[in-house]
């Protein structure tokens, strides 16, 4: 096209492609000096009206590298998920850091230059024989890589910071009515009588079909939904480069002659590799197979039925895998759970049996009657009586009468009276201790929700993706 030009620069059309041609080239020059400013953008956060960079973002993951172990520092960069999470905490630091220097900021704090020269003269790191040694300043700062600007930025930065949050570490003070309150509570006992009304002290005879069919009507049974599955493994040590290499090629064989229409079977036959057809499974019944791994199974369930899959590399080789056919869940026919009903049927007659008795019980409590074959309890939160009947003791009020429903019976359960729990030192202490965490958590909860309402984060996603991707480390 060039030629093209040059040889007829001075028809009329070569006039108009070359000026069009120039235009492009000033716009291209003019839109880097217009938007330079964007394209040279390294705010990977705002917070509030403060900036949170990518330069700080890397001295921030410089320094925690450095702090992290061999083998710590090995999952940050072979494993996603640790190096994601590493990441994100990162980012989570500098941010509450910000939130909280713009609080600072708010309320009028100011570190003065006196100030960062006394905290750095009293760095221990800094002193020699219990003096400030600007020798040993230096040394540090250069292996470091700080300047002497930095540091104390970031020093002061710190310092404003421990102004801000300086009242969160003040121990609080329990008040007393709180954790008498809570002490009660926890450790108070009822006195309780109850009867124990067994389903099994019930005979419930035989059923006949159409017992068993009302009984089915009213508890239908749900086949879960099952996957049948296949897949091709071509076997290889991947830890050995020439195996991994053959293994490789011939997978791609494979699955080119699935693409061609071969079964998976086929495929596999005519390439020497492994076939294996999984019986049909469900979420709750997943098969057992040393090749599928839970990522591989969770794909399956991600599958149209009848496609395969890519080529999956493995620590036992490469595998496609088919998703053949899925069976929705459904209601079971009568006669194919027919077998298993009795035993159901029986429980729900014994159970119907025993609540009728457990009513009678009731009715004759709350008319003033004694209970019969009772127990006379003083119960704790915890113990000294079956959990159901404990729950229900400390639910109720003082004087109710109540059916309380178990796993293998009703009781019949009054609540007597309540007794107030000895005063113990230590429990007392420890719960004291306890209401203090608590509340402190509840201060420290509403602050950085206050910071955050204070201090809209904002995410700049082109900055984000254009420096750390999904996972750049």
């Amino acid at each position: 096209m060039l030629e093209y030009l040059r040889n007829a620069s001075e028809k009329p059309i070569a006039k108009v492609l070359i000026t069009i041609l120039a235009f492009s080239f000033v716009g291209w020059g003019v839109a880097e000096w217009i938007f330079g400013n964007v394209l040279s953008d390294t705010t990977l956060v705002r917070v509030g009206s403060s900036k949170v960079s990518v330069q700080q973002y890397n001295l921030e993951r410089s320094r925690e590298l450095a702090s992290m172990s061999r083998e710590e520092m090995r999952d940050v960069y072979v494993d996603p998920i640790a190096a994601q999470k590493f990441q994100n905490d990162i980012i989570s630091k500098l941010t509450t850091q910000t939130m909280v220097e713009n609080r600072g900021h708010d309320m009028g704090f100011i570190v003065s230059d006196h100030r960062i020269a006394r905290e750095i003269r009293e760095y221990p790191e800094f002193q020699e024989d219990g003096k400030f040694s600007t020798l040993k300043f230096d040394t540090v700062l250069r292996n470091s890589g700080y300047s002497e600007a930095e540091f104390a930025d970031i020093l002061r930065n710190s310092v404003l910071r421990s102004m801000v949050l300086g009242s969160m570490a003040t121990p609080i003070k329990t008040p007393k009515f709180a954790t008498t309150a809570m002490y009660n509570a926890r450790y108070a006992e009822r006195d309780i009588e109850y009867v124990t009304v067994q389903y099994n002290d019930f005979k419930a005879g035989k059923p006949t079909d159409d017992d068993l069919r009302q009984f089915y009507a009213m508890h239908p049974q749900t086949v879960p939904e099952t996957r049948t599955a296949s897949y091709v493994l071509v076997s290889a040590d991947m830890s050995k480069p020439d195996a991994y290499s053959n293994a490789y090629d011939t997978a791609i064989k494979v699955e080119d002659a699935i693409i061609g229409g071969d079964t998976l079977q086929e495929a596999a036959s005519k390439n020497k590799a492994k076939f294996v057809s999984l019986k049909p499974f469900s979420a709750k019944q997943l098969p057992k197979d040393d090749v599928l791994t839970d990522a591989m199974i969770s794909k399956l369930y991600s599958m149209e039925e009848g496609t395969e899959s890519e080529l999956i590399e493995t620590k036992s080789g490469f595998v496609i895998m088919r998703l053949d056919k899925v069976t929705p869940a459904h209601t079971a026919d009568f006669d194919s759970v027919k077998k298993t009903l009795s035993d159901d049927w029986a429980r729900d007659v014994r159970e119907k049996k025993a609540y009728v008795h457990a009513n009678e019980i009731l009715v004759d409590v709350k008319n003033g009657k004694p209970m019969q074959s009772k127990k006379s309890v003083r119960v704790s939160r915890a113990s000294g009586a079956p959990d159901e009947v404990l729950v229900a003791a400390f639910k109720s009020d003082i004087g109710q009468s109540a059916i309380v429903p178990g796993k293998k019976a009703f009781y019949v359960m009054r609540v007597k009276s309540s007794a107030q729990p000895k005063t113990d030192a230590k429990k007392s202490a420890d719960l004291e201790k306890e209401v203090a965490k608590m509340t402190s958590r509840g201060i420290t909860d509403d602050y950085n929700s206050f910071l955050i309402r204070e201090n809209p984060i904002k995410v700049n996603e082109k900055v984000y993706r254009r420096f750390l991707g999904n996972n750049n480390q």
